[in-house]
């Protein structure tokens, strides 16, 4: 019988758990060679299977003496040293398997319960999330419930109470860390994978409250307003506490035209959570849609007066006047958006409030010079603050351009420093 087939003869013992027998026909395939060390890797787990953790451990160190390199050897004496009680040496081990095989979802896992018999709950959680996380990435459903199992068993009763009062469900998946990832993913263009990656998550952990906001997001974005109502509506089942989830049904209803009931989940989302500008915002933007514009310019100027710097609520409340004919308030609101705009190096939402200004100039011509002020403002950004290149580069539109208004010129110059640089 030739080497290999001795060694898959002893693979096939320890299928049948026959680990004696297995044990023999390993011992043998390393006696005719030495430095093979899948026959040391093979024969310590047979060892180890039959409890006799030592020599188990023996042969995966002889493993690692002739391939440092050979994760499965660390991963395997991390389990033997765990049951021998020694923590340190298995985190050692799981952490050089991790070293070497980053995606390495098992290792995740038992350095999650090296940790938590070490007492480090925290560690602990943290690694079996990265675990679950690597699992559902495999589409490994089994073990990723396995892991989430872990952590709801580690999770504090103390936490668990502040959680259920919380506004904003904790996931057992990051929320920054992984669905936040796939909101990410969804704003590119690719919401069908973000939708088939949270159908995994739901199927591992069907009460993630997160998951179903998350999902529903995802699914307006793709114009699918009743299903994503449908998943905010499971999202509340689960955790009826959650303003971004009503602020978020909310929106979907004022895109199907429920303009009562997203003035509803608005309302209710307020006294949930009363400092968030964004609720605000919505709320005021299906005022206006139903012709309501004082109620609107009221919930523009309460985001503002919690936040002075959102754009948003400027540009809005600059429709709601304009809607009002308030021309001048309009035009102080776009040019206040349109400057913040520009600090954020926002430049489709900048150019959004210049068309706006445009389109009230025939209305209130002194927003002409507003306009021209904005777009001299964003020059000066782009050559450093320095009017002495701005004027050069303007002189040469002239020369080249003559007879056009002073605007043009400048906003030619704009467009080519942006092309130059990538913009």
């Amino acid at each position: 019988m030739s080497n290999h087939e001795l060694y898959l003869q002893g693979l096939e013992k320890a299928k049948q758990k026959d680990y004696s027998g297995a044990i023999a026909d390993f011992s043998q395939v390393i006696q005719l060679m030495p430095f093979y060390t899948e026959a040391y890797l093979q024969r310590g787990l047979a060892y180890y299977d039959l409890g006799q953790l030592l020599p188990a451990v023996s042969d995966y160190t002889e493993a690692l003496k002739i391939d440092a390199k050979f994760v499965e050897a660390y991963y395997s004496r991390a389990l033997a040293r765990v049951a021998l009680k020694n923590f340190p040496g298995a985190l050692d081990d799981v952490e050089r398997a991790i070293n070497l095989r980053g995606n390495y979802a098992a290792a995740y896992n038992l350095r999650g319960i090296v940790r938590r018999k070490q007492g480090f709950i925290q560690d602990a959680i943290a690694s079996f999330k990265q675990a679950a996380e690597l699992y559902l990435q495999q589409q490994d459903k089994e073990n990723c419930r396995l892991c989430l199992e872990q952590i709801k068993q580690l999770q504090p009763p103390a936490k668990a109470a502040v959680q259920e009062q919380s506004s904003v469900t904790t996931p057992i998946i990051s929320t920054k860390d992984y669905f936040t990832q796939l909101l990410d993913k969804a704003e590119k263009g690719d919401t069908r994978e973000a939708i088939a990656d949270l159908n995994w998550v739901l199927q591992a952990d069907p009460q993630d409250a997160q998951a179903y906001c998350c999902r529903g997001v995802v699914r307006c974005k793709m114009g699918n307003y009743r299903e994503a109502i449908a998943d905010f509506n499971q999202a509340l089942l689960l955790n009826f506490q959650d303003a971004i989830v009503y602020r978020n049904r909310g929106k979907a209803r004022a895109l199907l035209g429920d303009h009562q009931g997203a003035i509803a989940d608005f309302n209710q989302a307020l006294k949930i959570q009363p400092q968030d500008t964004l609720i605000y915002v919505a709320r005021g933007n299906v005022y206006r849609a139903t012709g309501n514009y004082l109620g609107a310019i009221q919930d523009y100027t309460q985001a503002l007066q919690i936040n002075p710097h959102d754009a948003s609520a400027y540009y809005n409340r600059g429709i709601a006047h304009t809607l009002l004919e308030e021309m001048q308030s309009a035009v102080e609101d776009y040019q206040r958006a349109a400057s913040i705009y520009c600090e954020q190096e926002d430049w489709d939402n900048y150019q959004q409030v210049l068309n706006s200004l445009q389109k009230i100039q025939t209305a209130y011509p002194e927003s002409k010079k507003q306009k021209y002020n904005l777009l001299r403002q964003k020059l000066l950004r782009l050559v450093g603050g320095y009017w002495e290149i701005a004027q050069r580069l303007i002189d040469q539109k002239q020369d080249n351009y003559p007879g056009r208004p002073d605007e043009w010129y400048m906003q030619k110059v704009i467009e080519d420093l942006e092309r130059d640089r990538g913009r």
